[in-house]
């Protein structure tokens, strides 16, 4: 793969980047009404999404940062996105170009006033993954081996810029309105912002590291912030696959079961005693080692959930609340979904939504065990969700319900259950850590 020399930092040059890659979708589109004469719809709409995923994916692998973090994001949304994109995007949870040598040297100049040569005994030059935020190397000092994250230069401060680039898309996508949208933006840009503050990475990693040591068959490396800074990370090789890579070889049931245990304990263990849990849970940021234990790595995206969000969000679980209309509603006030304005039919029409989605996808918490490879309990989910997204009334109506914490809460759900699917885990015990009282 050809490594970057330099990435657009400015407003102008990332913004022309995005403008020449509309003009290639463009020319994509074109192709697309010819082949139709020739091909069949499906056949046709199969070749322009190919097409729109690569020169999408190629634009925002050369400016990374927050730009490339929403492609990432997208990767996740199997159920809304077509898969040639899900296919495409999902390589930005660790294969994009990477920054040549130069570059990289440069940046260990600018925050240690050395070369990485200088500060290890060995480093290795070329980056052994690279992802939305920075590259990883392999490096050796005083007898450790070493995983040496590096951060793209300019990452930090094109944030607010990509994010207006891409708001009106998002916008669009999840039929978001309305002055009050901005809550929604700045608690994304918040978060983006946090991922690149390594100093804090390194300080919740190994905080969330210490608290969880006691879960079984969980490990997390260990962070050295001597050979850090504010945008370079040193921490343990950890030596194993990435769990995408782990899942398609994988035909021991017992092992998956057990890896499964340990993802779902870690998630829940953060939610409900921690009230701080690790909101990125994508395949890039989670190892199989060698032993068969699950590592978790990148602790940059941690989402704090604050008592008041914590407490109606869970109780909505509640079988007592869940089947009772006038509490529901009562709850969901709470959390913002229904508004003072709502007319009693938008009302309703949100109460039996929630209401839907809300048993279905809380099904697992009310099992002792449960069979995530069940196809049957996801396709329930994607159908779901297919419904609403076709629903006519509900794109009249405004998009943007609910408290700003249900953003990286809601990832937080769908990418854990994602992961428990690719895993086929069929016997997870559930309840260890969630409170009775929402489950009774």
């Amino acid at each position: 793969m050809k490594s970057l020399d330099k990435i657009p930092t400015s407003k102008i040059s990332r913004a022309s980047k995005l403008v020449s890659t509309g003009a290639k979708v463009g020319v994509n589109y074109l192709n697309y009404y010819k082949d139709k004469i020739t091909k069949t719809e499906k056949e046709a709409r199969h070749k322009l999404n190919e097409s729109n995923a690569e020169d999408i994916y190629d634009s925002l692998s050369n400016l990374k940062g927050s730009a490339l973090k929403v492609a990432q994001m997208l990767s996740m949304e199997k159920s809304i996105m077509p898969q040639q994109y899900v296919e495409k995007f999902s390589l930005s949870q660790f294969s994009v170009p990477p920054l040549s040598a130069p570059l990289v040297r440069k940046t260990f100049q600018t925050y240690f006033d050395k070369t990485p040569e200088e500060i290890f005994d060995q480093f290795t030059a070329e980056s052994v993954n690279a992802a939305s935020i920075g590259q990883v190397h392999k490096a050796w000092k005083d007898g450790k081996e070493l995983a040496v994250k590096i951060q793209y230069p300019g990452v930090a401060e094109s944030i607010s810029t990509d994010l207006k680039m891409v708001k009106p898309i998002a916008m669009r996508m999840f039929n978001i309105k309305g002055k009050d949208s901005d809550k929604y933006f700045k608690e994304v840009e918040n978060k983006l912002l946090e991922e690149t503050d390594y100093v804090l990475e390194v300080a919740q990693s190994r905080e969330v590291a210490t608290a969880c040591a006691h879960i079984p068959n969980l490990k997390f490396p260990t962070y050295y912030p001597e050979w850090s800074s504010d945008r370079i990370i040193t921490m343990d090789w950890m030596h194993g696959i990435h769990l995408s890579e782990f899942v398609a070889i994988n035909e021991n049931e017992e092992l998956a079961n057990r890896i499964g245990q340990a993802l779902w304990d870690f998630y829940m263990y953060q939610i409900h005693q921690l009230k701080k849990v690790h909101a990125d849970p994508h395949p890039g940021n989670f190892l199989i080692s060698n032993d068969g234990d699950l590592i978790a790595l990148d602790f940059g995206c941690m989402k704090m959930i604050p008592d008041n969000f914590y407490n109606p969000y869970f109780e909505l679980v509640d079988p007592v609340i869940l089947h009772d209309n006038q509490k529901f509603q009562e709850k969901m006030e709470i959390l913002e979904i229904l508004k003072p304005e709502d007319t009693p039919e938008e009302r309703e029409f949100f109460r039996e939504m929630f209401q839907q989605m809300i048993a279905l996808f809380t099904k697992p918490l009310h099992f002792d065990t449960f069979d995530f490879s069940d196809e049957n309990f996801f396709d329930e989910i994607y159908a779901l969700g297919e419904k609403y997204s076709k629903d006519t009334k509900l794109r009249k109506m405004n998009g943007n319900r609910g408290s700003e914490h249900f953003i990286y809460m809601n990832r937080t759900f769908f990418g854990l259950y994602s992961l428990m699917h690719d895993l086929k885990s069929t016997r997870v015990k559930i309840q260890k850590f969630i409170p009775e009282k929402f489950i009774k």
